[in-house]
């Protein structure tokens, strides 16, 4: 076991406060119970709020995967004519999940570390069709991009109007703005392991009236992801098949503890550690991944010198008790990424500076002690509004 307490980055699954975790250690209740049935309530109506929605909000005992699968399979049919808007791996997977259940499926693919731009989307709408939905990624954490989902969706209600938005946010919903409602967007999923500071093993999704009356007429094969089953059991305070329960005990306090925090301050702090890290990564001479106009203030990718080599550098950075992620796909062992999301903080990542730093120093790399850090702190500060 490492000496050193770990400074977890990576994109998920993320750290956990310490009254979350201790959440997870309670005793199981009766998931058929009047006990169960008050915590998932609660549990939805406070999601509800997150997700900025009016919206059913269904949880459903599976990673995000799972809530992705749930998502294509509840609402389409084999043979739909589907539009995957993808930036990555993660974008990648859910045009491969519709796939893989008969969908017509339609790539439009972005060079990893772009975001989608909205002109493409309106020329392979128009181009293709009709359309019966389109797949988007909020955050894609392969490549520390953020879409313009907003964007994105106004284009989709304009061109194919009748086509269901169908939303990947499971990396930065909870994390960095988001509104369900107001930009229409049909089903967002997200995880638990991520912004929402708990274990893996529930995902999110919400699904809007008219979604609800594609799943009427949906015919792709499904049983345990079958959302209609997931709303029926949820009206009765349930789930159709046996939930995490210790998950869920986690979940309600992680959403306390956000609602203390509230949205706005969460999506301050998101930014003033993404800042944070861009700014550090770059004084120290990496080069980033993302589109500076699109970066992710979840999770930040930089690229590895030709001439470092990453199994050194990694094993040096965790020694020192800081864990990160390698790249995904078509990135792997060409990037590095640092995860910025959920239970974190500005000296978290001072920390996590100070370790690059000193781990670069010790492979004798040109590096000033002190100047990562510093710009970290200042980039912070900034993103606070403390400091101009």
């Amino acid at each position: 076991m490492n000496r050193f307490e770990a400074n977890l980055r990576i994109p998920g699954p993320t750290s956990l406060p310490d009254a979350v975790r201790e959440a997870g250690a309670r005793q199981m209740v009766n998931h058929r119970g009047p006990e169960f049935a008050v915590l998932q309530n609660s549990i939805i109506a406070r999601l509800k709020t997150f997700y900025k929605t009016e919206n059913d909000v269904l949880i459903v005992t599976a990673a995000g995967t799972g809530g992705l699968e749930s998502a294509i399979v509840s609402f389409l049919s084999p043979g739909d004519k589907v539009l995957a808007v993808t930036i990555g791996a993660f974008g990648d997977r859910f045009a491969k999940i519709a796939s893989a259940y008969g969908a017509d499926v339609t790539k439009l693919a972005s060079e990893w570390g772009k975001a989608a731009e909205p002109a493409k989307v309106h020329e392979a709408l128009q181009a293709g069709g009709p359309w019966k939905a389109v797949l988007m990624t909020q955050n894609e954490t392969s490549t520390a991009v953020t879409n313009p989902i907003e964007a994105l969706a106004k284009v989709a209600h304009e061109v194919a109007p009748d086509a269901l938005i169908l939303v990947d946010a499971i990396s930065g919903l909870g994390a960095v703005p988001f509104e369900t409602d107001a930009w229409g967007l049909d089903v967002v999923v997200s995880g638990s392991q991520k912004a929402w500071m708990v274990a893996p093993g529930l995902s999110f999704v919400a699904v809007s009236p008219r979604a609800w009356e594609a799943a009427a007429v949906a015919k792709m094969p499904k049983f345990y992801f079958d959302l209609l089953a997931h709303k029926t059991s949820a009206e009765a305070g349930q789930t159709p098949w046996t939930p995490a329960v210790a998950v869920m005990f986690q979940l309600e306090v992680a959403l306390q503890l956000m609602e203390q925090e509230t949205l706005p301050e969460i999506w301050k702090r998101h930014a003033a550690v993404g800042a944070a890290v861009r700014a550090g990564l770059t004084t120290l001479g990496f080069k980033l991944l993302a589109d500076p106009k699109f970066a992710s203030d979840t999770v930040t990718g930089a690229w590895i010198p030709e001439d470092l080599d990453w199994k050194t550098f990694n094993g040096k950075l965790r020694k020192y008790g800081l864990i990160v992620a390698g790249g995904q796909g078509a990135l792997k062992g060409k990037i590095f990424r640092i995860g910025h999301l959920g239970h974190v903080t500005i000296p978290n990542i001072l920390n996590a500076m100070a370790v690059l730093e000193q781990t670069l120093i010790e492979l004798d790399r040109p590096v000033t002690p002190g100047t990562a850090v510093a710009a970290s702190q200042v980039a912070a500060l900034k993103a606070l509004g403390v400091t101009k």
